[in-house]
């Protein structure tokens, strides 16, 4: 019965044993921190390192990925350009068509300008046409009125067209007794006027 062991001694045995698992397990590190340690180390490093450079690209490969990444960079940088030179020509564009409408307002001011002018012109011509008419009437109706003596004596001063103008707008009974009083020659002149300035008259 005493040779059996006992729970509590089990129970002590189990406590005990990781402990000198523990103490056989740090021997054998000391013993191996010795150069046995430091040369595994060292091929440990070794074999990292041949494996790193294993998987690093290939000297062929590293040329085309610059020359990748160069292209791109020109390209980028071409675009750029491209498109500042766009914008700029925009720009340009934008300010020509900005004086062109300026330009064109400016015009248009200045042709409603002359087109109220023309129209005042035409006002004052119509007003001077309109009195001169007038005045040539009143005229024409003091020759009518005068005795034929005195007109042809008035006649015979004027120019013959000028003449002409006044004998061609009095009535006929009028302007006969004046025509029958004037010199021959100046007679025939102002009958030659007048019937000159109707000759080119159409008859239908």
């Amino acid at each position: 019965m005493s040779g059996a062991p006992t729970p509590k001694r089990q129970a002590r045995r189990r406590r005990v044993l990781p402990v000198v698992a523990g103490l056989l397990l740090a021997s054998a590190l000391l013993r191996l921190s010795g150069d046995d340690w430091r040369a595994r180390a060292v091929g440990l490093a070794r074999d990292v390192a041949t494996r790193d450079q294993a998987l690093e690209p290939s000297g062929s490969d590293a040329p085309e990925s610059c020359a990748a990444a160069t292209d791109t960079a020109g390209l980028l940088e071409a675009f750029q350009s491209r498109e500042a030179r766009i914008t700029a020509r925009e720009g340009r564009i934008e300010d020509r068509m900005r004086a062109l409408r300026l330009a064109e307002a400016e015009l248009e001011e200045k042709l409603a300008a002359l087109d109220a002018a023309q129209a005042r012109l035409e006002d004052t011509l119509a007003l001077s046409e309109s009195a001169a008419e007038t005045d040539l009437t009143r005229l024409t109706a003091v020759y009518e009125n005068m005795r034929p003596e005195e007109a042809a004596r008035l006649f015979e001063q004027m120019a013959p067209d000028f003449a002409a103008g006044f004998v061609g707008r009095m009535r006929p009974e009028a302007a006969a007794p004046v025509m029958s009083l004037l010199d021959p020659a100046t007679a025939y002149s102002i009958s030659a006027i007048m019937a000159g300035r109707n000759a080119l008259a159409p008859t239908q």
